[in-house]
């Protein structure tokens, strides 16, 4: 029997990146998986027709998960289609990185509103469909300069170091109710955001790390089907780092 089968999935920020990751490895364990991204792009139909393939149930849904009002439909559309949801991962994020002599307010809020707002605006709205059904997995992504921090990224870390205690929060209230709540926090993972960055500036980062080597996004997705399947029934406030040692 697979991982995840006869569970269903909603994975925040998921048409590119580590979220397609986490869907498409979610399909592949029996999970029926529902993503949300900004639009309904091309992006979001390839990723909903990889899910398709692999035999499970995948729709897309166009939301914005810094939005109260969305995240609110999002899950009344997701228990409507799918009927209920067992794993919500909240993986929306952006960086809008700069010195905090030069970062303007907008910069900021927005940071601070797509990344850490939007895990309490899902979880706030699934929370209570979980504690009708007595269990649910919640998964964070958080980061390692949420943990150690990082010069030029105070917004973000600051967003990810936010996640990180509402993570342990949320696992001490729906505890009693067989919800587990945990955070992931990648490091230097190979995604689109990672690529722009100049060689110099690549390799200066994969030097700081352990492994000597860049993260996939498949080894974050990884780390959420363990917290994600009943491998990790007594798992729950902990914070796990998928960074190659960088942070320890």
């Amino acid at each position: 029997m697979k991982l995840l089968e006869g569970k269903v999935a909603l994975i925040t920020g998921a048409a590119r990146g580590i979220g397609k990751a986490i869907a498409l490895k979610f399909a592949g364990e029996g999970a029926d998986v529902a993503f949300s991204d900004l639009s309904n792009d091309e992006n979001m139909q390839a990723t909903k027709q990889e899910i398709a393939a692999l035999g499970v149930k995948a729709k897309g849904y166009a939301s914005n998960a810094a939005s109260f009002q969305d995240g609110e439909k999002l899950i009344e559309d997701v228990l409507s289609d799918f009927g209920k949801i067992d794993i919500l991962v909240n993986n929306a994020g952006i960086t809008r990185d700069n010195l905090l002599l030069r970062m303007t307010e907008q910069d900021w809020d927005l940071v601070i509103t797509i990344n850490l707002k939007s895990a309490f605006n899902l979880t706030k709205a699934v929370q209570r469909p979980m504690m009708k059904q007595r269990s649910g997995s919640i998964i964070n992504m958080s980061s390692v300069v949420g943990v150690e921090g990082n010069a030029g990224q105070s917004n973000y870390s600051a967003s990810k170091a936010g996640m990180i205690g509402f993570t342990k929060s949320i696992a001490q209230e729906l505890g009693s109710r067989n919800i587990r709540c945990n955070a992931i926090a990648p490091g230097f993972i190979e995604t689109e955001m990672t690529k722009k960055l100049k060689d110099d500036v690549r390799e200066g980062w994969i030097q700081t790390i352990p492994l000597r080597r860049a993260g996939l996004p498949g080894d974050v997705a990884n780390v959420a089907l363990f917290l994600a399947s009943d491998l990790s029934s007594y798992v729950t406030g902990q914070v796990v780092k998928v960074c190659g040692g960088m942070s320890t």
